[in-house]
């Protein structure tokens, strides 16, 4: 009992005189928190929920104007928007928020950080193997959906349907960071859990409200220039406009066209800012772990 203190100092002493990082090592812990996920049937199950309500949104997302069947790529890529924005944050969250508490409460992140591996390296490990399984489910799920569409619509389309999906990736990726940050700096995983689910509220479903009710509120005259801008502090909304504001079809139904400035819907400027939220809370959740 008393060399697990002793392993962990010793691990403690080689983080902070060994920065470099091992490939081999990062790989080694990603390959494993991958292959669990398909073990456990997780990577299948979220699979098979992308490419049910995928089908279901893509063949009667029309239904309401009495129409059954595929309409068009771009209504059809505004409603798997909206699927979107709900799943894939929610999964991301619950897929990473134990990935640091769950290894401290089974009192097994000692030992790991014991062996020759450093905080950095196991967070990255961590990281990258449930990017993986995640990202795996998407384009799995999603792609065969576009595979199923794919002889009705044109190379045009199909460019447009693959941007989605790249995009949908980005946005779980993101999350995934969120999760992990929440992961390192709860004490036990109730905590991590509940902070999980409020953040998924805060980011899908609230944050929004607060800026339209800010705006209206004030009439346009509190937060009108700073709008388009504070859209840019959730993942959430940039995904949407990213996929949305190219879409002319579309893009007054979401109101975007009055609210947010063309030249600040550029795609790399919009992936930049996604990239953003991949690695600033992954950079703060390993300045806090280390």
């Amino acid at each position: 009992m008393a060399m697990c203190p002793l392993l962990a100092q010793w691990g403690n002493l080689r983080d902070g005189a060994d920065m470099s990082l091992e490939l081999k090592q990062i790989g080694v812990i990603a390959q494993k928190e991958f292959w669990d996920r398909i073990r456990n049937r997780w990577v299948v199950a979220v699979t098979a929920i992308f490419i049910f309500f995928a089908l279901v949104i893509a063949y009667f997302g029309a239904s309401q104007q009495g129409v059954v069947g595929f309409s068009s790529i771009e209504l059809t890529i505004a409603s798997l928007v909206s699927l979107a924005i709900y799943l894939v944050p929610l999964i991301a969250l619950i897929l990473g928020y134990d990935a640091i508490v769950g290894e401290r409460e089974r009192g097994s992140l000692d030992l790991i950080l014991a062996l020759p591996v450093t905080r950095l390296e196991l967070l990255l490990g961590k990281y990258i193997g449930l990017s993986a399984a995640l990202t795996f489910s998407t384009v799995a799920g999603f792609g065969l959906v576009g595979l199923f569409l794919s002889y009705q619509i044109n190379l045009e389309s199909l460019t447009r349907y693959a941007g989605f999906m790249f995009s949908t990736v980005l946005m779980g990726m993101a999350f995934l960071s969120l999760s992990l940050l929440i992961s390192v700096f709860a004490n036990n995983k109730t905590i991590a859990s509940g902070t999980a689910i409020a953040l998924w509220f805060f980011y899908v479903l609230i944050y929004d409200l607060i800026l339209l009710g800010i705006l209206v509120v004030t009439e346009g005259q509190l937060g009108g220039d700073l709008f388009p801008y504070l859209l840019l502090l959730n993942p959430a909304d940039i995904f949407r406009i990213l996929n949305i504001f190219s879409l002319e079809q579309v893009k007054t139904l979401y109101g975007l066209a009055t609210v947010f400035p063309e030249a600040l819907a550029n795609p790399w400027l919009l992936s930049t800012a996604m990239l953003f939220w991949v690695v600033a809370p992954l950079g703060l959740a390993y300045w806090k772990f280390k």
